[in-house]
């Protein structure tokens, strides 16, 4: 049982926490931020069709792309599948600082050893961790299934399905983007093609509202009172004029 407060902030480096400490903590940091976080705009988007990560600037055009590696088991957030989630993410923890390309993360802890790319029969994630908090119902078991974005060693299988559900990326490239992204990034994982060009910024922004057309303007006939009757002209009236009588 866990008595001490813990605090966690983006520069902490995280493999220092316990196992359970860790998940308490990020859960908490999940719950607070999920509210005031979840109608950003993504700033990173996965192709499962292209299998290719892309970062996209405040312009909406794609900045860099990536190759990647999605699940061999398809799509899909039922715990044990081993599939990938897809819809709106968010890093929500940041494994791994200044730890060297290759770095091995067991439990998200470096173990001291570091691999070079394509390690015959090593498969373990290595480099950085971006932990991934699922913020649509499709995906909320996201992060209680540890899905990450996070180094490999088999680059010679970027490009293709073959993760266990993680996305993964290179071993320096997975470093570029630890270092691009702050905790609260959205991740947005699509089944379609990579977005291009300004279409991406289009493609995670609410649908325009269309203008409201005004009525035309009616004439609308009121009934109105009759007119009071004119007033009845007057009787001309002679005045008696006193004339003077002669003598």
């Amino acid at each position: 049982m866990i008595t001490r407060r813990m605090h966690l902030s983006p520069g902490r480096h995280l493999s220092q926490i316990t196992r359970p400490g860790l998940l308490l903590a990020l859960s908490a940091l999940a719950l607070a931020t999920s509210s005031c976080t979840s109608s950003k705009p993504a700033d990173v988007v996965v192709s499962i069709q292209d299998q290719k990560l892309g970062i996209y600037g405040p312009d909406g055009k794609l900045n860099r792309a990536y190759r990647i590696s999605t699940s061999k088991f398809g799509l899909g957030d039922k715990p044990g599948s081993n599939c990938t989630p897809i819809g709106t993410h968010e890093i929500v923890a940041k494994i791994g600082h200044g730890l060297p390309p290759g770095a091995v993360l067991k439990s998200r802890r470096w173990n001291g050893e570091v691999l070079r790319p394509n390690a015959p029969g090593r498969d373990p994630i290595v480099s950085r961790i971006l932990w991934l908090k699922g913020l649509e119902t499709k995906n909320r078991h996201a992060f209680g299934r540890y899905i990450y974005i996070h180094g490999t060693p088999e680059e010679a299988r970027l490009g293709q399905p073959a993760s266990y559900g993680c996305v993964r990326m290179g071993m320096k490239d997975v470093i570029d983007l630890f270092d691009t992204l702050p905790i609260g990034s959205h991740v947005e994982i699509t089944p379609n093609k990579l977005p291009r060009g300004t279409m991406a910024a289009n493609r995670h922004q609410p649908p325009a509202a269309r203008p409201v057309p005004m009525p035309a303007p009616m004439l609308v006939s009121t009934p109105q009172a009759p007119p009071p009757p004119a007033p009845p002209s007057p009787t001309p009236q002679v005045a008696a004029v006193a004339h003077p009588v002669g003598p």
